[in-house]
């Protein structure tokens, strides 16, 4: 089966697709990587992304116009990826969607989760099956809505005597923990390349050293 599978993290800075055949033989999943390639989002996309994402106020035809438009983005990529990864031909196409908010209460269970990035505009343009709404199932199952980060950490890992841990630092940074008495951990710790990203762009548009009335103190230590 060839696969193709497109994502936007919580930086929301453009669309990462990569590509894959994928078959089982003799009981495991064999992989075969085909590339990657990325699609940035364009200045205006990004921004009404920003200026939807919270604390910020917006409205049910601003989610629904920003859900049309990022499906149309995802379909660009997707496209992209057909023709540049896979000779114009895949078996399905994997869409995440782009993170727009993330619940989870005060005793740390994530109750539920929002992705945007229509799904059918992704079908129409390529003429291939689409999963989406990954996060959804995770989370109703008692995860954190990242099924997969986890499983191919614990993979990259494998069994040890002592105990072993991977950090992601993506958007949001997250880490994997295996140890031999007990089951793998996986969780989300905090902002890592949100902040930076934004640090990053508030000092580029600013072209000057950014100061405590210009950017927060936070973003200040980690990008600037």
């Amino acid at each position: 089966m060839r696969v193709v599978g497109i994502i936007s993290g919580t930086s929301h800075d453009g669309i990462d697709v990569a590509a894959a055949d994928v078959e089982l033989y003799e009981g495991e999943v064999v992989l075969r990587p085909l590339g990657a390639v990325e699609v940035e989002y364009t200045a205006e996309l990004r921004r009404r992304i920003a200026t939807t994402l919270p604390p910020a106020q917006t409205s049910y035809e601003q989610v629904c116009r920003l859900d049309t438009e990022l499906g149309q983005a995802f379909a660009t990529a997707a496209e992209r990826g057909l023709a540049q990864l896979c000779d114009g031909y895949a078996d399905l196409v994997v869409s995440h969607g782009q993170t727009m908010y993330h619940w989870v209460d005060d005793d740390g269970q994530a109750r539920g989760t929002l992705q945007l990035g229509q799904p059918a505009w992704i079908a129409e343009r390529t003429g291939v099956p689409v999963v989406s709404d990954l996060r959804s199932r995770d989370i109703v199952c008692g995860g954190h809505g990242a099924p997969l980060v986890s499983i191919f950490d614990v993979l990259l890992l494998g069994a040890g005597r002592t105990p072993r841990g991977a950090l992601n630092l993506g958007g949001i940074a997250n880490l994997t923990a295996v140890t031999p008495q007990a089951d793998p951990l996986a969780y989300d710790i905090g902002p890592a390349n949100a902040l930076i990203d934004a640090a990053t762009s508030s000092c580029s548009a600013s072209r000057t050293t950014p100061t405590a009335d210009t950017v927060p103190l936070g973003m200040c230590i980690t990008g600037c």
